[in-house]
């Protein structure tokens, strides 16, 4: 049976960090639901989530995966979202378009940390998110202090909906807290209902009033009932969960393994009953209802060989239909995607998220109509944390670069591209080490376009500490024909940091003609492109103050070429100086962790100017330093390190500053090596 009505569908992320087995639990959910007859292993490379050569390569997610099964009378569109935080970019584009998310955890309290980033994500879309803690057959914490621990980090109140029976130190079942009956689990098979046990009364009993006290908090119905010791009915405190979830009021907690399908089934079922209707989501979004209206917003883009351009899109408002226009483009086809499997479809009504084929203007985020004319926010792109300068294994391929880039933007809005005018790189940006390799595995999959990255080179500049005057420098060549005459005399001097270059003349008396006064300049300006230490060259003045001329030999090229001559013999009389790059940086980091990230900043010549609690993320600090260029590379390696993997930093641009001289002698002897 296929449902036809819009509010049969209930679009869901499966989000958590990275091995806590979101992967394993789509495969789990899809195998329980008959969508597939056979579960797939990540180890394996067969699971229908991390379905490309790049994730198989790993053993994660490396992008969101899209699949589809059926539960009852509930369609579900299920999305594998990447864990790793170098692929959050991804997990953020796809959740905007979601009902609800189900964030999976593992039951250990020293990962907890890992995430709060997550949960500031949810709460700031307000998109109503579950809990799933998996792998309970090796707990490394009790349960109590998982659920002490994730409250911690959680903005809404934990509400959980079942309570773990031990055998040792398994989990091998649990108490419905709604029903209050209990269940044993079987691998790959249903949970058995089974007595309470006797011993697990009283803390049932303590958990299921917790829950009830936890949702009474919004609910002044049920409030009542529990001052006048009313015991609520099941469906009252189902029609509680779901009216809070969907509020985004209260986050419900599940257990299980997905492994063996331990507590899957009976998470399907809360997603089935508990989770917002599209309607509700697209009010949340914004979106004003029109029947007549197609709306539709962009999660994901895809590039394939064989399909070319697919866009996945969640379906705010409307019926979409093949061959239709949206902002200005006819879409291709229709699909619903089950991992790297497509199936067409002539339709997509309110809550259904599908590919469309060919829209080749529209990129991921971007909102869709008729007119064209409707924009709903999208995600917050992530600023880049880390660069390769990457080169073309072959040079023939040199023409394929900047279209095969443009392409993997589109399909990873997280990464960027420039063109370094100074040192005349290819840089690549990204989120981290694994992204970019990912990103040069699909160049060299997809494109066919090998190529090979290293660290960016530092755009390191000089200048000039002493001033000389009446530099003499002249140019003179005879050949058949007229000669080249041009004479100069220059003075140099330094300029305050950050002044640039300024050029000037104090000609008298027509020693150097006026016509011939540019081409001077045009030599001084080509002769700082590249100083004596190898650099461009920063901060100086450049004075013409006399010179002479020949009525026939002069020209402005002759005169170029004579300021290049004094160019290079007074700078090096200028005792120049090695500068390198100074960034502002702005570092987020767990409180916790704080300590540890300011010795990081210490011990790569960062200066620390002070650090202060991050607005909207308690228990976080924000970091200000400034911080040199040369040590940049690694900045987020360390500081991933030292914050479990979830801090964070934005840079920009500050200033020049004098490199050490120890460090100077470096990078001037590579320089000339």
């Amino acid at each position: 049976m296929t449902p036809t009505q819009s509010s049969a569908w209930r679009n869901i992320a499966l989000v958590g960090p990275y091995l806590s087995g979101k992967t394993t639990l789509l495969e789990s959910l899809l195998s329980v639901t008959g969508a597939i007859s056979r579960k797939g292993r990540v180890g394996d490379g067969t699971t229908i989530g991390d379905n490309t050569p790049e994730a198989q390569q790993r053993n994660m997610s490396v992008e969101v995966s899209s699949a589809y099964t059926q539960h009852g009378d509930i369609q579900f569109t299920l999305l594998d979202c990447p864990g790793s935080i170098e692929f959050s970019q991804e997990t953020a584009n796809a959740l905007i378009g979601v009902g609800a998310a189900v964030i999976v955890c593992e039951p250990d309290v020293s990962r907890v940390l890992t995430l709060a980033p997550l949960f500031k994500l949810l709460d700031d879309w307000q998109i109503p998110h579950l809990l799933f803690i998996n792998k309970m057959d090796r707990p490394s914490s009790k349960f109590s202090e998982i659920l002490q621990a994730l409250g911690s980090i959680s903005s809404r109140p934990l509400i959980p909906h079942q309570y773990p029976i031990y055998k040792g130190d398994t989990v091998t079942g649990f108490i419905d807290l709604v029903s209050e009956q209990a269940f044993q689990f079987h691998p790959g098979a249903p949970s058995d209902p089974i007595p309470l046990p006797d011993d697990l009364k009283a803390e049932e009993q303590a958990a299921r009033q917790e829950m009830l006290e936890g949702l009474a908090d919004f609910d002044d119905r049920l409030l009542e009932e529990i001052l006048e010791d009313i015991d609520p009915s099941q469906a009252e405190i189902v029609k509680d969960l779901k009216m809070e979830l969907s509020a985004d009021l209260i986050v419900p907690v599940f257990l299980g393994v997905a492994t063996e399908d331990y507590g899957v089934r009976h998470l399907l079922d809360a997603l089935a009953k508990e989770t917002p209707e599209p309607s509700e989501t697209a009010k949340r979004r914004g979106v004003k209802a029109k029947s007549d209206q197609v709306i539709a917003q962009v999660l994901k883009t895809y590039y394939s060989a064989q399909g070319g351009k697919q866009s996945l899109v969640r379906v705010w408002n409307g019926t979409l239909n093949e061959g239709m226009t949206l902002n200005g483009t006819r879409v291709g086809g229709v699909y619903r995607l089950m991992g790297s499997e497509q199936k067409s479809v002539q339709t997509a009504q309110i809550g259904e998220i599908v590919a469309l084929g060919r829209l080749d203007e529209v990129q991921t985020g971007d909102t869709l109509s008729p007119e064209g004319t409707v924009e709903l926010p999208r995600a917050e792109q992530r600023p880049a944390v880390y660069g390769l300068a990457i080169t073309p294994e072959n040079r023939k391929d040199e023409v394929k670069v900047s279209g095969a880039l443009t392409k993997l933007v589109e399909e990873d809005p997280a990464l960027t591209w420039e063109q370094q005018g100074d040192t005349h790189e290819i840089l690549l940006w990204g989120q981290g080490e694994i992204h970019l390799q990912v990103a040069l595995d699909r160049l060299r999959r997809k494109y066919n376009l090998p190529m090979t990255g290293q660290p960016p080179k530092i755009q390191y500049k000089e200048t000039v500490r002493q001033a000389v005057e009446s530099v003499h420098g002249r140019y003179k060549h005879q050949s058949g024909g007229h000669g080249q005459f041009g004479d100069v005399y220059l003075d140099i001097a330094p300029l305050p940091r950050g002044e640039g270059f300024r050029f000037s003349e104090t000609i008298v008396g027509g020693a150097v003609p006026k016509q011939y006064i540019p081409g001077v300049e045009t030599g001084v300006r080509e002769y700082l492109a590249q100083g004596p230490l190898g650099f461009p060259v920063v901060d100086v003045a450049v004075t013409l103050t006399n010179g002479s001329y020949h009525s026939v030999d002069s020209s402005e090229q002759a005169f170029k070429q004579a300021a290049r001559v004094a160019m290079q013999t007074g700078m090096v009389q200028c005792q120049p100086t090695l500068l390198e790059p100074i960034l502002s940086v702005e570092i987020y980091s767990p409180s916790e962790s704080t300590s540890k990230v300011l010795q990081v900043i210490s011990t790569n010549r960062g200066q620390i100017l002070g650090y202060e609690g991050y607005e909207g993320w308690p228990g976080w600090d924000k970091i200000s330093a400034y911080f040199p260029q040369a040590q940049m590379q690694d900045l987020i390696v360390e500081l991933r390190s030292a914050t479990m993997g979830v801090g964070s930093y934005r840079w920009q641009y500050d200033r020049l500053e004098p490199v050490p001289d120890k460090l100077a002698k470096q990078v001037l002897t590579q320089q000339e090596g």
